[in-house]
């Protein structure tokens, strides 16, 4: 039997390092995972082990070319963003990793402030949040002024996607959707490098950009395969979405943090909407996203525990609940929202309800998220302005919860609300970008499993 065409994609998270086979219909074929334990930098703050993850990309890819039922048509990658690795002229980090939640040095950030617009230009114009780190072009200014030896030595300052890409393809290029994605280096209103990144000379340390679906060969020995430059993780998941539905949506992406991207909103971000955590990413053909956050998995998390704990249940038991009609009309009668206007908060009111106002875990479960999606309607109203939306696509945790998707399709009554499913949306998206690059076949309509939720019921939320 002849070997199977198939894509490898390496799906690297902060916690877990993942390898997919997608076979020309997008079937995953083979599936492994690695964890590392972290290491520290100088500073003894943890970081990535680049080292352990270098070698594990080697020998997975060793591992996959010894199987014969595959041929490895190409190979990407999608990975977390803010993260620079910083490469002499031999191509080998010059640093650590450094975590983007590493403590940020603030007379750094207000020089840059100060001397370019001040914070609220500076942020409307990068479309980046003030977040220290995260902010990943802050990295590379902080490594020109406290290391400059180092700074004259770097090569090139590669985001790790396009790190892994150069580990097997020896090319240096730079992606935008890294480089778009709250980084503080990309002016969203001239659509290229901020002028700071230029005067202060950052940009002689930035690869080339090239297109998202641009691929190399390959250095690495193995079969005639082509190599992706790499995207990051967040505008990879938008991807088979993009590919798959014309009409104007909003993706509401659910886990840790509920991100509302809307790929069909071109209007400038605003200092208001900034300061109510939205930002705009760059999606892989170069198009702005705007976007919105809520920390709504984290809080959920907590405040079920919260519940369980008070009523000696078992939190597993919020995995199944049913939505039910009838204790959410209860609860809007007796436990109003704080207000009907669209006021924004960082977490809901449920932290401040005395749990011994309601009769069981599972009234409390349900005004938990009643007050979650009460603040997740006011985030995806952010970026939802007056765009064209049409539908609402929810992936991820939430999108299998029946009470967060009931209230949420009851909230926007005029907009089809669907929770959506597929497996492994990040390494698909990288997969899907390449795919006239590998793929013989058409791309198949049914790579997204759909549940549409009615608005019948009205509720006001």
């Amino acid at each position: 039997m002849s070997a199977i065409p198939v894509i490898a994609i390496f799906d690297v998270g902060k916690t877990n390092k993942k390898l997919f086979l997608f076979d020309e219909s997008y079937r995953i074929d083979y599936e492994r995972s690695a964890r590392f334990i972290e290491t520290v930098d100088e500073d003894g703050d943890t970081c990535e082990n680049l080292e352990s993850l270098r070698l594990s990309v080697f020998d997975s890819l060793s591992e996959i070319f010894r199987l014969k039922e595959f041929n490895i048509k190409a190979v990407n990658f999608s990975a977390y963003g803010a993260s620079f690795v910083y490469i002499g002229d031999d191509g080998k980090p010059l640093t650590p990793l450094y975590n983007y939640l590493k403590a940020y040095p603030e007379e750094l950030s207000n020089y840059l402030y100060d001397n370019y617009g001040g914070k609220e230009d500076f942020s409307v114009k990068t479309a980046s949040p003030i977040l220290g780190s995260l902010n990943s072009g802050l990295q590379l200014f902080r490594l020109k002024r406290e290391k400059p030896e180092i700074f004259k030595q770097l090569k090139y300052a590669l985001h790790l996607p396009q790190y892994l890409s150069f580990l097997v393809s020896g090319e240096a290029c730079s992606d935008l959707t890294s480089i778009g994605c709250h980084t503080a280096l990309w002016d969203f209103t001239t659509n290229n490098y901020h002028q700071w990144v230029k005067q202060e000379g950052i940009d002689e340390k930035l690869a080339p950009v090239v297109a998202a679906n641009k691929t190399f060969p390959a250095i690495f020995p193995g079969t005639n395969y082509k190599v992706g430059v790499g995207l990051h993780d967040s505008s990879a998941a938008l991807i088979p979405y993009l590919v798959n539905f014309s009409e104007p949506f909003i993706l509401i992406s659910t886990g840790t943090w509920c991100i509302s991207l809307n790929p069909f909103n071109q209007t400038p971000l605003t200092a208001q909407q900034l300061q109510k955590d939205c930002l705009c990413y760059l999606q892989y053909q170069g198009n702005p996203v705007k976007a919105s956050r809520l920390f709504s998995g984290f809080e959920h998390e907590q405040q079920a525990n919260r519940i369980t704990d008070h009523f000696k249940e078992d939190v597993i038991k919020f995995r199944q609940i049913d939505y039910d009609p009838e204790v959410v009309s209860y609860l809007q009668k007796n436990h109003p929202q704080a207000s009907k206007t669209d006021t924004f908060g960082a977490e809901s009111m449920f932290a401040t309800r005395n749990l011994a106002d309601f009769k069981n875990d599972t009234e409390a479960y349900h005004q938990l998220v009643l007050d979650l999606v009460h603040l997740q309607v006011i985030s995806t109203k952010l970026v939802l302005n007056d765009s064209p939306v049409k539908r609402i696509f929810v992936d991820g945790g939430f999108s299998k919860n029946s009470i967060y998707m009931n209230l949420l399709a009851m909230a926007f009554p005029d907009i089809e609300v669907f929770a959506a499913s597929m497996a492994q949306a990040t390494a698909m998206g990288a997969a899907l970008t390449l795919h006239k690059e590998w793929n013989t076949k058409a791309i198949p309509n049914d790579i997204i499993e759909l549940k549409y939720y009615s608005s019948s019921h009205t509720i006001a939320i």
